[in-house]
């Protein structure tokens, strides 16, 4: 077995292993929005691909020089057969961090059970959540808690729609997404991001976004579906909704479309454990899978913690609340560039 690096990971065996987030499409269009140089291998034995590596080189000013798989997704990028072929990866990724002096290496993927390879550290914060959709919309339902059902027949009868759409629904759907993550003290994307996404996924990408009975946006998301699998890409409701449980009129509104399209599972999407995305996912009864995110650090660094529970990123997220959109949405893409 030999590891190669190559321009293209377009093999079909490998397709449905790697996740939509790790595929040449995905790849390619974050490295032309953002720039991120790509880095591909590929584990052959022969001419047979027994594993695959797409990795994406960030360099931020803020954020740190290192590598990753999955940018700006829950896992993909990384797939194997064998324990073999993991490991002539796992060096690969070494190598290449060192190399071009990487602070650290993150794999972002969805295999627990594989035991941990030495020099890798493990940081098992996330999980996904996966919803059969293989019931009638009527056993689903019967699936939720009582007080579930009945906040989901409430959300049913508060005069929202939903529209579903590709470009045409652009604007609104980056309205939707760029004010709730506002309110959530997060950065986002340019709606150019959104645009680029779409063109590049084609019509394995849809939008999605929901309107009060006024015509008022009150939230949105980003769906991608490959095979019998939709993913929840975002997804939030603007909180003047809550309280009406917009957020449960979404995700049944996807539920109930992934259904008529015959689709099997609903991936809702990483959260970190304990925080109110999972308390929330978990209402839908989903499978929870552990994700198995392991660290390669270089000497001298530690775990990174790029996410909204670093307390060193609290004050940065009340002034963000507080900060007018004029000033937000340009500077947003500059710094969520460096947190894929």
């Amino acid at each position: 077995m030999n590891i190669q690096r190559v321009d293209s990971l377009n093999y079909p065996i490998l397709e449905p292993k790697l996740s939509y987030i790790g595929l040449d499409s995905w790849m390619n269009f974050i490295n032309d929005i953002y720039g991120h140089p790509v880095h591909r291998f590929v584990a052959l034995e022969g001419d047979r691909p027994l594993g695959a590596l797409s990795l994406l080189e960030v360099k931020h000013p803020v954020f740190g020089h290192y590598l990753a798989t999955a940018p700006f997704g829950s896992y993909g990028g990384f797939t194997y057969e064998n324990h073999e072929a993991r490991d002539l990866l796992l060096d690969e990724a070494r190598r290449l961090a060192e190399d071009i002096k990487a602070e650290y290496v993150s794999l972002r993927f969805d295999d627990t059970a594989s035991p941990l390879s030495d020099g890798w550290v493990e940081h098992p914060v996330y999980l996904t959540y996966l919803i059969d959709l293989s019931a009638t919309q009527d056993d689903l339902l019967k699936c939720f808690s009582s007080d579930h059902r009945n906040h989901i027949r409430k959300s049913l009868k508060k005069g929202f729609s939903i529209r579903f759409g590709r470009l045409d629904l652009l604007d609104d759907a980056y309205e939707a997404l760029a004010l709730s993550m506002h309110e959530l003290g997060s950065p986002y994307h340019s709606k150019t991001y959104l645009h680029k996404m779409a063109e590049y996924l084609g019509d394995t990408l849809e939008f999605a976004v929901t309107y009060d009975s006024t015509g008022k946006i009150t939230g949105g998301g980003v769906f991608i579906y490959q095979d019998k699998t939709v993913f929840n890409l975002h997804a939030n409701v603007l909180r003047f909704t809550r309280s009406s449980y917009a957020g449960e009129f979404l995700y049944w509104s996807v539920i109930q479309h992934a259904i008529e399209k015959g689709l099997s599972t609903f991936d809702l999407g990483r959260s970190l454990v304990g925080s109110g995305n999972d308390i929330f996912k978990s209402k839908w009864a989903p499978e929870k899978k552990a994700l198995a995110y392991w660290f390669w650090l270089a000497p001298g660094h530690a775990l990174p913690s790029l996410n909204q529970k670093n307390p060193k990123f609290q004050f940065a997220i009340a002034a963000w609340k507080l900060l007018p959109s004029f000033i937000i949405r340009p500077l947003g893409p500059y710094i969520i560039r460096g947190l894929v």
